[in-house]
């Protein structure tokens, strides 16, 4: 029940955030659905670009024109298996750089390089089906977010921008973005603003 609630609440959300910028109402916002799965808007209110990410009591929405963008956040919690899943989901440069680190700060590391990976998994609408190993960000401490690699792609480097968020404490999320950004504006909506 409190998954279902946190999954309406921030989807109540997001439709109105959509609908402000659309000028829609916000139970009129339809969305549609790429192949895999990623949601977007049709017709002629697909230029408008957004992602939504939940975790724990938080949710983010990213909105922006005419670019693709991805948006993640995560509760910070104790991960037993934090090397097996680094194993399984990192670059093998990732790995080296989260293994070099004092095992205290490896948490806080952990969590930057998800968040990071899974805001452009999402942001290229491939999803899970994008391996998460075939990209390379930065993860260390004081370490600004960028992509270090991106499956030997110049192109695909120069092309999208990584930036972290500031959610809040005991929370950690990144935004990725089809080109630059000169700045991410972010705004705090309360369950009430949204009409949940």
């Amino acid at each position: 029940d409190r998954d279902a609630r946190r999954f309406v609440v921030a989807r109540s959300a997001l439709r109105a955030v959509i609908g402000r910028y659309l000028g829609l109402a916000p139970g009129s916002v339809e969305f549609t659905y790429g192949v895999h799965g990623k949601p977007g808007l049709g017709g002629v209110h697909a230029v408008l670009g957004f992602n939504l990410s939940h975790s724990g009591e938080v949710a983010v929405a990213a909105v922006g024109w005419r670019r693709a963008l991805g948006v993640d956040v995560e509760l910070r919690r104790p991960l037993p298996d934090l090397a097996a899943l680094a194993a399984r989901s990192f670059a093998p440069r990732e790995r080296a750089v989260l293994e070099a680190l004092p095992e205290v700060e490896r948490p806080a590391a952990f969590f930057r390089c998800w968040t990071r990976k899974e805001a452009f998994i999402k942001a290229t609408g491939e999803g899970l089906a994008q391996a998460l190993d075939g990209f390379v960000v930065s993860l260390g401490p004081g370490e600004s977010a960028r992509f270090l690699d991106i499956g030997g792609d110049h192109a695909a480097l120069a092309r999208w921008s990584l930036h972290d968020l500031s959610p809040p404490v005991g929370y950690t999320g990144a935004l990725v973005v089809e080109g630059a950004v000169r700045a991410v504006r972010v705004r705090a909506w309360s369950a009430a603003e949204a009409g949940a």
